[in-house]
């Protein structure tokens, strides 16, 4: 049975004032923290990877001698100890509840104590050094512990995840008349989406069932946007950018979940590629060719550069879905590009995303072989290009404000 954390942080401060060398300090507020089943602190900023305990050995005065000969102790100031500024990572988080907080500064305290009992004890700072096979650490090296926290997690959230909420937020987003309904009729999980932005929905998502760690291919969240009983029908096929995106972040926390990274190497590659903005702004191919009925296209959409007058090498704007043959229509939202620390990445950062009046240019791609299907992680190149074709865009918000371009006009 795990000890409550309020009757933890009790322990932990039990004692204080009457405890004075190290062991006695160390029994009473130490120890608990070893042998708690309970995780500690370092839960709330690491989803795996680490823990307080994995710091502390059975043994105080090998305990002592851990810390101090890998730098993590200061005997001259203990409440600057590198292992009490590791602790107190997590404070001032407000969506830590006030026992999660008490236990964090219970932790604090009781390491403080013992490193200023630690450091009155002349004999015990004599000690020799302990062999480095012998000191306490995690089991994993700093960067897959650093790769485990959340707010690191956050940027890649973004990119694979928030920069596509707009295919499900109508439905999704907590406190909407929709979102309410659905709550009542199918429960709490439906409303993954928060009030409070990427950072607040993350944190209910890495906590949540929505993910299956031991198969993430059957995630909820991957499999509902597929159509599977989903009552906002299908919002992703298999492979295209925001079930990638999806995917490759839902792999990722499940593997972080389950501790399968071991080394550094074993860590997905970082994306360099541009920043994704979720919007509202709408596009719509109408008249498009037999040959792309049912069929998935991607489109990217580009700018012109007037100084250059040129158009630009890479895309402002991408977006994609199935074409719908029998109507020749294809429609969607758009997802901006733009690349990290850019002057349009700022701007958009900074405000609402939005692209400027004037004209664009089309790109097509069109997976008539269905290769996606057969290979998510498949990318559409050189030989699914259907063609481009320019043309003016008055872009405004909202499904019923689309801008619509001929697809019959588009050329190789």
């Amino acid at each position: 049975m795990k000890l409550p954390f309020a009757l933890l942080a009790a322990c932990l401060f039990a004692g204080a004032a009457v405890a004075q060398t190290p062991v006695e300090v160390f029994e009473k507020r130490i120890a608990p923290i070893f042998k708690s089943p309970n995780p500690s602190s370092c839960v709330q900023c690491h989803l795996a990877g680490v823990d307080l305990k994995d710091y502390i050995l059975p043994d105080a005065e090998k305990t002592f001698r851990s810390l101090r000969d890998q730098g993590l102790i200061d005997l001259d100031a203990p409440e600057k100890s590198k292992i009490v500024k590791l602790i107190e990572m997590g404070t001032g988080d407000k969506k830590v509840n006030a026992v999660q907080a008490k236990m964090r500064l219970a932790e604090r305290e009781a390491f403080v104590a013992w490193i200023a009992a630690c450091a009155a004890d002349p004999q015990l700072k004599a000690a020799p050094k302990l062999d480095a096979q012998d000191r306490a650490g995690p089991g994993r090296p700093v960067e897959v512990i650093r790769h485990g926290r959340k707010d690191q997690m956050l940027d890649s959230f973004e990119k694979n995840v928030w920069a596509w909420r707009f295919r499900c937020m109508n439905c999704h987003t907590e406190g909407t008349p929709q979102n309410d309904k659905y709550r009542k009729e199918f429960g709490d999980r439906v409303a993954w989406v928060k009030k409070g932005g990427a950072a607040a929905t993350l944190d209910y998502l890495v906590a949540s069932k929505l993910i299956d760690s031991a198969k993430p291919e059957q995630s909820l969240l991957l499999r509902k946007p597929l159509g599977e009983k989903h009552e906002g029908g299908l919002k992703f096929v298999v492979g295209d950018e925001a079930y990638k995106g999806f995917r490759n972040w839902i792999e990722d926390v499940a593997a972080i979940r389950s501790d399968k990274y071991a080394a550094a190497k074993d860590l997905p590659a970082i994306d360099a590629g541009p920043q994704k903005f979720g919007t509202d702004l709408w596009l719509k191919l109408t008249d498009c060719p037999p040959a792309w009925g049912d069929k998935f296209l991607q489109v990217g959409v580009y700018a012109w550069d007037a100084k250059l007058k040129k158009w630009d090498e890479a895309p402002i704007a991408v977006s994609d879905r199935v074409v719908f043959g029998k109507g020749k229509l294809w429609q969607h939202s758009l997802t901006l590009l733009a690349q990290k620390d850019s002057p349009r990445a700022k701007l958009w950062l900074a405000g609402k995303p939005s692209l400027p009046d004037g004209k664009y240019l089309l790109k097509a791609h069109v997976d008539a072989e269905g290769k996606l299907a057969k290979d998510w992680k498949a990318v559409l190149g050189e030989a699914d290009y259907a063609g481009r074709v320019e043309f003016q865009a008055k872009w405004k918000e909202g499904y019923g404000s689309m801008t619509a371009v001929d697809a019959s006009k588009v050329r190789k």
